[in-house]
Order: structure tokens, then sequence, then C-alpha cells
């Protein structure tokens, strides 16, 4: 009897682990049909409503990343307020209409890279100079790439005492703004990392520095049961792929992929072909939604990418393919206005944008 009930009891600890395992990818069970785009401003904020019950739901779409950064008007930190912030009453009307055409909705905030842009600081290192990472780094008047500096975009440093007591009130409280279960780091385009010139980061390993970034930012997500969502071209070896700096990483980031979580979710982005890596991040373990920007063919290829990379997988690579989300980097207006102006008659179809791929790739069901 007591070797029975032993027997039953493992066998009972096995099933359970194994609905863990599978809990996460559970999530994915169906695929995503995505966008990412930043967020309106204050006085936008009817329109992109609109916008979502009339263009987004008979799209179907089912999962809408906003790019806030500091456009809320965040009560926890009101110096790190943007101008044209949305309100907590105009946040509540997106949480509202997404709630009402089960759109699973995600807030985004940059962390670590793309904290300033051309010849501006974000507001983070504006007000808090000291998490810069590379202070002897002046921004350009009139910004060309490549410099002598290298610079694209600055990082905070990760390795700052006080950097994520700052980050973090961000994220809780937009998060509990949009009632998420889920917030987007950004993560992507990470050129300052472990510079000498930093005296924390001085002669650390970039991928160690990257993971650690990550693990920290998952786990205080965890602690709420909220889900991390990345970009993944910093976890892609640039050279071995040929992908170079832009879409994967030739800083010596990439090995960090062994040593992150496997519930974060990857973003692959891919503008100019379907390259085929979500491949390598399902079966790394991780979820993957590949993500096209102005060229349709490059988003339908992503998209039969997918189906046929579901179709032919083992059950427990299956959900890690999580479907197809279009990124849009033009003000939510601009894009509105411009999937409102093509005319399905003309060529216009086969111009490079972002709503013209959005409107190949995500038919309207009342057309």
């Amino acid at each position: 009897m007591i070797k029975s009930h032993f027997l039953c009891f493992i066998l009972l600890i096995g099933i359970s682990n194994k609905l863990f395992c599978y809990s996460i990818d559970s999530v994915f069970s169906s695929p995503v049909r995505g966008l990412c785009i930043k967020a309106p401003n204050h006085d936008e904020i009817n329109n992109f409503v609109e916008f979502i019950s009339q263009e987004l739901a008979p799209r179907s779409i089912n999962t809408l990343i906003l790019r806030i950064d500091y456009s809320y008007e965040f009560k926890s930190r009101p110096e790190l307020v943007d101008e044209g912030a949305l309100s907590e009453s105009d946040v509540n009307k997106i949480v509202t209409v997404c709630k009402e055409n089960d759109i699973n909705l995600i807030p985004q905030i940059n962390l670590f890279g793309h904290q300033s842009w051309a010849g501006s600081l974000g507001k983070l290192l504006e007000v808090y100079p000291q998490f810069d990472e590379t202070p002897d780094v002046e921004l350009p008047d009139d910004y060309e790439w490549p410099n002598e500096d290298g610079l694209y975009c600055k990082s905070y440093c990760p390795l700052h005492p006080e950097v994520h007591d700052v980050v973090f009130d961000l994220v809780d409280e937009i998060c509990e703004a949009f009632e998420s279960d889920a917030f987007h780091a950004g993560m992507d385009e990470v050129f300052y990392i472990s510079e000498e010139q930093c005296t924390r980061c001085n002669g650390t390993d970039p991928a160690e520095i990257y993971a650690a970034e990550i693990t920290k930012i998952r786990n205080h997500l965890k602690l709420k049961k909220r889900r991390l969502w990345i970009w993944g071209d910093r976890l892609i070896d640039g050279k071995i792929t040929g992908l170079g700096e832009w879409e994967a990483s030739m800083n010596n980031t990439a090995r960090a992929i062994d040593m992150i979580p496997k519930d974060v979710v990857i973003c692959d982005w891919h503008y100019n072909k379907p390259v085929s890596t979500p491949v390598y991040f399902s079966m790394k373990g991780f979820n993957v939604i590949s993500c096209p920007w102005k060229k349709s063919s490059v988003g339908i290829g992503q998209q039969e990418d997918m189906d046929h990379f579901r179709a032919n997988a083992t059950l427990e690579m299956k959900s890690r393919y999580a479907g197809v989300m279009q990124t849009v980097w033009t003000s939510a207006s601009k894009f509105i206005e411009g999937l409102k102006s093509i005319n399905p008659n003309t060529s216009d179809l086969e111009a490079e944008n972002s709503w013209t791929c959005f409107y190949n790739l995500f038919p309207n069901k009342k057309d």
C-alpha cells in the first residue's frame, strides 16, 4: 500500500511538472496577430481608440504593444514625464476598448539602450545623467552615422546602484495603469555595453552584463506574475549569421541567449527578408514572434514561415512559434492616416511603408 501511494505521488509530481512546463507555451496556443506602435499624444486619444475598434478589431489583431517610454503622466516619477503625455483617463480609454475587443495590451518602455536619439537625450539620462554608460560621449548638434564615437543611442549603466529603483517605479506604474500581465522592455540595438571608461562595467563580459539585466527585469516582473518581452537582435551572432550589427550583435552579447530564463518572449525583427531565426529561438526554448516593418513581401513571408514551422513542429516546439507582429516607426497619427489613405484598386498595395505592410498582412474582415 505504501509503495503504491509512493508511486502515485511520483506520478502526480511528474504530471504537475509537465503541466508547468507546458503552461509557459500554452499562452501562445493562438498565434499572435500583433501591432507595435508609438503611443498617441494626449490630444489624439479619441482617434486612436476609434482606430482600435474600427481597424484593429476587424483585422483580428489580438496583441497591441504601445511604446510609451515617458509619454505617460507618471505619479511615481513626475520628473520623467514628457510633453503631451497620456493621462490615466486616456489610458483607461485604451484599456477599455482593448478589453471589449479581446486585445492583449502591453506597454513598452525602452530599458538599457535607446536612451537617446540623434542629438537628443531621452528623459531618463536628461534627469539622471549619473546613469549614463558613456558620459564622455557628447551628443552632436548634427548627428551622422557612422561617427567616431560609435554613437547610435546611449545606454544606461545597468550596474549603477540606483538605476533600477527609478526604472522599476516606471515599469510597475505603467503595468498597473494598463492592467497588463506583460511588459516590453525593448533591449534592442544596445551598442554601448561594458564600456572601458565606465568604472562599474570596465572589464565585464558583455554577454553576462546583458543577460543579467534581462534576468533582473524578468525577475522583477515575475514577482507580480508579469512576463517580459524583448526584441531579439542582441541574442543573435551578427558575424556567424551574416546579419551584421543592426539585426544582430557584433559586440559579444549573443551568448546571453544561454544565460536568460526561457519564459522571456522574443520579438524577432527582420525587415529586408524573412530570415529563419525563429527556428533558432524556438530550439533554444523561447516563444518567438516574427516582426516585419515596411515590406509586405517580408511580412507575408514571415507569416507563411510561422504557419509552416507550427505545422511541422513537434508538440514541444509548436506553440513557441507564437505569431507575427507589425512594427511601426512613425507616429500613431501618421500610421492611421496612411492606412485610411490606401486605395485597394491602385498600386498603393506595393508601396513600402508600415501601413501598407499591415494592410496586406492582416486583411480586414469587413472588406
